[in-house]
């Protein structure tokens, strides 16, 4: 169990009261605002998937209604009232579409008939995730390099895979390590670099309302190592292209 957890579990187990709840929540929001990190797995329960999408879209939808209902607005307004049923869709079958495994790409690879021996580059793959601790957007874009170690991949495979983990509530630093695991384990090559260069609206919106810094991340793995060959993809992700 996770320090956050840890803590939460203590408090809520004296609740006896509104007062001790509202002391509880204010406690909880204090652990949270730390970020502190859970594994690079994705925080699921065990039943994650028993409900249907449909099933999922109705809690979700009634859930946001009562939120929406405690916020004072007026829900019979044509402009409000189909809201709770437009964000649970959202949430189930866009946004966070890629918490379920079914819709993780299909990835076929290729001889490496030509015998390219050196870095193949995807860069400005743009993605849209969710900060898991506001829930509020995180906007960014993705480079990738690998080495062939036999296979090649279709270029589109790879943002594919940039967008299936993109798509659920994330920390950046997780979702860098998780698409660096996946590339590696599909092209059967250690050889894989991955760098993340994002906007949080937890940061623009909120709190500190830094609207100019952005957050990079990096996972280097095989030969990308070797400071040169990081260097050398880190230069290819600095080209202008038309």
């Amino acid at each position: 169990m996770s320090k956050t957890a840890q803590n939460k579990a203590e408090y809520t187990k004296s609740a006896s009261s509104t007062d001790d709840k509202v002391v509880i929540l204010k406690k909880v929001t204090e652990i949270s605002d730390d970020h502190i990190g859970t594994a690079t797995d994705t925080p699921l329960r065990p039943d994650a998937f028993e409900l249907s999408n449909e099933e999922k879209r109705l809690r979700i939808a009634a859930h946001f209604r009562s939120i929406m209902e405690t916020l004072g607005l007026d829900l019979t307004d044509d402009s409000l009232s189909g809201t709770p049923d437009r964000v649970a869709k959202m949430y189930v079958e866009e946004i966070f579409s890629g918490l379920n495994p079914e819709n993780k790409p299909r990835i076929s690879l290729f001889e490496n008939k030509y015998k390219y021996k050196q870095m193949l580059v995807e860069k400005d793959i743009t993605f849209h995730s969710f900060c898991e601790h506001h829930f509020v957007p995180i906007v960014g874009k993705a480079h990738l390099a690998y080495m062939s170690g036999g296979k090649v991949i279709g270029l589109s495979k790879l943002n594919r895979i940039v967008q299936y983990y993109a798509k659920r509530p994330q920390v950046q630093e997780r979702m860098t390590i998780q698409i660096s695991k996946e590339l590696k384990e599909v092209l059967q090559t250690e050889d894989v670099a991955v760098v993340l260069d994002a906007a949080h609206m937890c940061v623009q919106c909120r709190g500190v309302q830094d609207v100019n810094s952005s957050t990079i991340t990096s996972e280097y793995s095989g030969r990308f190592v070797d400071a040169d060959t990081r260097r050398e993809f880190l230069n290819y992700i600095q080209y202008k292209t038309t």
